[in-house]
């Protein structure tokens, strides 16, 4: 800052009420220091300020993996939804590690992030101890938790392939297998597998036919060789639902590879509506989800929840369901 002053030819004070989109600088003022500060190459420490307001002017998100389309799409809503706040987005990935979820996180609150989104509602008790002590709003996603934290923007993973399941049994599939859902790092996979096995005990359908698979997260690869393993324990298996697309397009392309046809020998559904399952041939059958929309709904909420705490008040804790649909398509 005083490199920029002595440039400008002015105190170090006048660079920083410039600086400050209040401050009481004359234009012509103003215009120059932002000039010496475009050619210095100069970014304002904002540490003291952050310290004496409380406001460091951005929020901090954990997703799981960003070369999942789903939470992508999910960390664009949530930039959407905060563009017009002044807040900035610092995101991290944690690739379904719990200890890295728990350092990142530890390393995001130090920097005294205004609020914070999760992904999932099951948590490490050291992460959710971090998140309970913050002081700050907290919204976790892609989930229904019984116990949230504070707010919540999700929905059922275990009633979306609960209802995925019985749309099969209405087209008329009886020998159901599933899979996916072997990894602890995933709860949403899990959450999945519970749904199935709910699903195949209320319709009277063998509930055996399950195939769990490697670590999170779950990959096309994964999907090729379960299918296999799944086909040749239970040859009579004429429909599958896979934890994700990216399984089910791997799945899909070991059927091509033995010469089963897809849907006259065996029916294949996803999870998620990923673009493999729109562009895939036969195209998938899945489980759309508003990805975009849980992170605008969460940015939107954290935002409003901020406002609210930066007035010295609490947002009362909120419950966002995001809708889903079951996309028909040419694999069932």
């Amino acid at each position: 800052m005083t490199d920029v002053a002595k440039r400008a030819g002015v105190s170090a004070m006048t660079v920083s009420r410039a600086l400050k989109a209040d401050g009481a600088v004359s234009d012509r003022t103003r215009l120059r220091i932002l000039q010496a500060v475009d050619e210095l190459g100069y970014v304002l420490d904002q540490t003291a300020g952050t310290l004496s307001s409380k406001r460091s002017g951005f929020v901090a998100a954990l997703i799981p993996s960003l070369n999942n389309s789903n939470f992508s799409d999910t960390a664009r809503g949530m930039e959407r939804a905060l563009e017009q706040s002044g807040l900035q987005l610092l995101l991290g990935a944690t690739d379904y590690v719990q200890e890295k979820e728990e350092r990142l996180a530890e390393a995001m609150l130090r920097r005294r992030p205004e609020g914070i989104i999760v992904t999932g509602g099951e948590h490490s008790p050291k992460l959710r101890r971090l998140l309970q002590g913050a002081g700050v709003p907290v919204v976790e996603t892609w989930d229904l938790p019984t116990d949230p934290i504070e707010h919540v923007v999700g929905f059922s993973n275990t009633g979306a392939m609960r209802a995925l399941v019985q749309r099969l049994y209405a087209l008329g599939y009886r020998e159901i297998g599933f899979l996916g859902g072997a990894s602890p790092r995933d709860s949403r996979g899990r959450a999945r597998c519970r749904g199935y096995k709910a699903a195949v005990a209320e319709l009277g359908l063998p509930a055996d036919r399950i195939v769990a698979f490697g670590e999170a997260p779950s990959s096309m690869d994964h999907g090729s060789a379960a299918m296999a393993q799944l086909m040749a324990h239970w040859p009579k298996v004429d429909a599958v639902v896979c934890v994700s697309d990216l399984v089910a397009f791997g799945a899909l392309m070991e059927c091509q590879r033995r010469g089963w046809a897809v849907p006259g020998r065996i029916a294949l559904a996803g999870f998620g509506d990923f673009e493999v399952a729109r562009c895939s041939h036969p195209r998938l059958t899945t489980v759309s989800v508003d990805s975009t929309g849980i992170g605008m709904t969460a940015g939107a909420l954290l935002w409003r929840a901020i406002e609210a705490s930066r007035t010295g008040t609490r947002l009362a804790a909120e419950r966002h369901v995001i809708p889903y649909d079951i996309i028909e398509r040419e694999t069932t």
